[in-house]
């Protein structure tokens, strides 16, 4: 019986919490550069130098089999089933039954701290470190045996896209994905606060906001807000848009005019108009007036 020679691959581990557009190019550069059959992708269950994950890892998984979509690119769940931290070594051990374990491809970051990794010494002796490094960023190669590595010209990190909430350094793929988890993270009053941040920044005038949790009303809350004048009124509006957006908010529907703008996001609802619109309507007596109703 011939023995066929296992696939030659190249493993890179991560989070990817959300993946984005630099492991994206870590990976076609990786298929470009190695000497490799396939490139195997290991998303963790949970990285072991952290404590918690921003998305789930079943949602991860899907990420990354929407985003890493190549014939040479093989996703493996391995670590995922194993409902634990992980270390990289145990995860070599067990798919090397499989392949070929050439290449292991790390990010400069990791550097720092990679003697730390469980059995290092193994690793060492057994793997070529694939090092991606961004921009200038100064290399300490001195604990690796044998490595090579290769420049990467986006400077981003997952961390950066959830802090920021950058969400277009996201493949279309996953970005409506990732805004729904965001919101998912947020209370309703996180994102009260979110919304009155943006228009007190943009100069927007007598700002409240009315809790109708228990009253018989359309929305849980609702926010009205003064514009200075009818230009002002549509940049508040598109500002409002442009920031919360990409925090996972979704406007469900606008009713726009110069004097007064209506948003819809689904349980709040934001009023902006010009001052005397906001007079001649007396919006808030309706809704303290369902607030006491609510309250008796």
């Amino acid at each position: 019986m011939i023995k066929l020679d296992k696939p030659t691959v190249a493993m890179f581990g991560g989070s990817f919490d959300p993946p984005h557009l630099a492991h994206q190019e870590i990976v076609k550069k990786a298929l470009l550069n190695l000497e490799i059959d396939y490139l195997l992708i290991v998303p963790t269950y949970l990285n072991v130098f952290k404590s918690k994950w921003f998305a789930s890892p079943t949602q991860r998984l899907q990420w990354c089999k929407e985003v890493f979509d190549d014939s040479k690119i093989i996703i493996s769940d391995y670590e995922i089933k194993q409902q634990n931290p992980t270390p990289t070594y145990k995860t070599i051990e067990h798919l090397s039954s499989q392949y070929d374990i050439k290449y292991l491809i790390i990010g400069a970051d990791n550097l720092s701290e990679i003697t730390k990794w469980y059995n290092f010494k193994w690793l060492n002796e057994n793997i070529t470190w694939v090092v991606f490094a961004r921009g200038n960023h100064k290399l300490d190669t001195t604990p690796l045996k044998s490595y090579k590595t290769i420049p990467l010209d986006i400077p981003i990190s997952s961390t950066w896209i959830r802090d920021s909430f950058d969400v277009d350094m996201v493949d279309d793929k996953i970005k409506q994905s990732v805004t729904q988890t965001l919101r998912k993270q947020m209370t309703i009053e996180d994102r009260i606060a979110n919304i009155v941040k943006v228009l007190d920044e943009k100069k927007a005038e007598e700002i409240e906001v009315f809790n109708l949790d228990d009253a018989d009303y359309i929305a849980t809350k609702v926010v009205i807000a003064n514009s200075l004048n009818p230009k002002h009124t549509i940049a508040l509006y598109d500002s409002l848009k442009d920031e919360l957006k990409p925090k996972g908010e979704s406007f469900l529907h606008a009713d726009i005019s110069d004097e007064w703008v209506v948003a819809d996001l689904g349980d709040i609802l934001i009023h902006i108009m010009v001052p005397e619109y906001r007079q001649r309507y007396s919006l808030e007596e309706f809704l303290n007036e369902l607030i006491r109703d609510k309250n008796s």
